[in-house]
């Protein structure tokens, strides 16, 4: 199974919801930061990735139909060119509030100490390699930077790839131009809204 859409908006910006969107809409399952927990052998194929910014595609994606979320949005350019047919998708909300929630919750996930032999560990190491250093450059907690980085991705994604592949989304608008892009009916189902702040805080251990 080939990827048929690209997610290349950046984490907390309704990457889950859309995740349960896309698999309910019948794109097969959808590649989420979730899915790195249930395969702790992709944390290596990710860590490659961030080397040299290629990766074994075919087997992190082996039965996926579509992505979204960190770690493939920060692949974007790559996953585009790997995969030509594929959709991009680039969600996005109001650069304060995305700054918000990631503030109070990925951000701290980040700033955890973990022992060297916590099975976390290793997950949580790329991820701030991905995160903090990669994407932020170690400054998140600047929030002109942080802000600056997440609307010139933004920018960048709707430069670089041409109109007629691409759709700029916010969860809030719900099912119909999501659907009317991806050329499929509309649920009867509302569209799915979950992972906000308390609930991401919660499972987390963050409150």
């Amino acid at each position: 199974m080939a990827l048929a859409l690209i997610g290349a908006g950046l984490g907390r910006t309704g990457t889950l919801s859309l995740k349960i969107a896309l698999e309910q809409l019948g794109f097969g399952r959808c590649y989420h930061m979730t899915e790195v927990f249930q395969h702790p052998e992709h944390v290596r194929l990710w860590g490659d990735a961030l080397e040299d910014r290629k990766a074994d595609w075919s087997t992190l994606f082996a039965g996926y139909g579509a992505t979204v979320d960190w770690p493939a949005c920060h692949f974007w350019r790559e996953l585009a060119s790997a995969y030509p047919a594929a959709k991009v998708l680039l969600s996005v909300r109001s650069p304060e509030s995305w700054y918000r929630s990631v503030s109070e919750t990925i951000h701290p996930v980040l700033g955890k100490d973990l022992p060297p032999d916590d099975p976390m560990a290793g997950w949580l190491a790329m991820v701030r390699r991905l995160i903090n250093d990669q994407t932020f450059g170690g400054r998140f907690e600047d929030r002109e930077h942080a802000i600056g980085v997440y609307e010139r991705h933004n920018e960048a994604v709707q430069r670089e790839i041409p109109k007629e592949r691409r759709l700029v989304f916010d969860v809030a608008q719900g099912w119909d131009p999501l659907c009317a892009f991806l050329a499929v009916e509309v649920p009867h189902e509302p569209f799915p809204r979950v992972n906000s702040t308390d609930e991401f805080r919660a499972r987390t251990g963050l409150v």
